[in-house]
């Protein structure tokens, strides 16, 4: 069986992105069983923080595998204290990345034939992408190698614009590297408060993406906590509202 792959996407910081990646992708594994590979493309590395990895030590990461051909993609990859869920763990060693493969032929398909390998060697259901927070190389090569993009929203005024944006480049993507299987899947809304601005915002996002709009992550300390911890919500909280947001954004987006 071919593994699905999902991206979360937004050229904006601050989107709930690396927290709705790790959290869905340990409920893929914990509450679906499912074999799960987390690959962080973020030069923070805080997915694999998330999961309580010191990201910083480790001694082959994504950076490794993309910049070096001869790096087997297989021995960058991690187990985490979630059951079936695996990290490939980023560092700030990805930082000039785009820099380092500015001029090489293939600098939009490493990702991918990587994942292909990956893919190959290891019974996964699932591989999430958990995207930089801007629009470059790494993020263009990450919609190279998915087929599915799910943006998070935040509630906030320039919501929209950095929503338009993720959607003219998967459509840029498209039509450059013949990806006429990748699609924006949802939009998720992100720390949402009860304000007019807030509400608008959403009805556009909802108008505009009609059948693609997930429930709504509003903000939550359980969340906060849980990722301060190293550890999911699944974990940490599993009963609490900020779990029942999370799953509710998970069913809707894998179900």
């Amino acid at each position: 069986m071919t593994a699905k792959r999902v991206a979360f996407i937004n050229e904006k910081g601050g989107t709930c992105k690396t927290t709705l990646a790790v959290n869905c992708a340990a409920w893929l594994a914990e509450r679906k069983g499912k074999r799960v590979l987390l690959i962080d493309l973020d030069t923070q590395g805080h997915a694999g923080k998330s999961l309580g990895i010191d990201v910083r030590s480790a001694p082959i990461t994504i950076a490794d595998v993309l910049l070096d051909g001869s790096v087997e993609p297989s021995k960058a990859v991690l187990p985490t204290a979630v059951e079936g869920l695996d990290i490939l763990p980023s560092n700030r060693s990805l930082f000039d990345l785009p820099e380092r493969l500015a001029t090489a032929h293939d600098k939009h398909t490493r990702l991918r034939s990587a994942v292909d390998s990956l893919t190959e060697k290891h019974d996964y259901d699932f591989v999430i992408f958990d995207a930089p927070p801007s629009l470059g190389v790494v993020t263009m090569s990450i919609m190279v190698a998915t087929k599915e993009v799910i943006v998070p929203v935040a509630l906030t005024y320039f919501a929209l614009d950095g929503c338009a944006e993720v959607v003219q480049t998967v459509e840029r993507v498209r039509k450059e590297h013949r990806r006429k299987d990748l699609t924006v899947s949802h939009v998720v809304p992100t720390l949402y408060r009860r304000t007019r601005m807030a509400n608008e915002v959403l009805a556009k996002l909802s108008e505009y993406f009609e059948g693609r709009l997930a429930p709504t992550l509003g903000f939550n300390v359980k969340i906060d906590e849980a990722q301060s911890h190293g550890q999911t919500i699944w974990e940490y909280a599993p009963g609490s509202r900020g779990a029942e947001m999370i799953e509710a954004i998970a069913g809707a987006i894998f179900d």
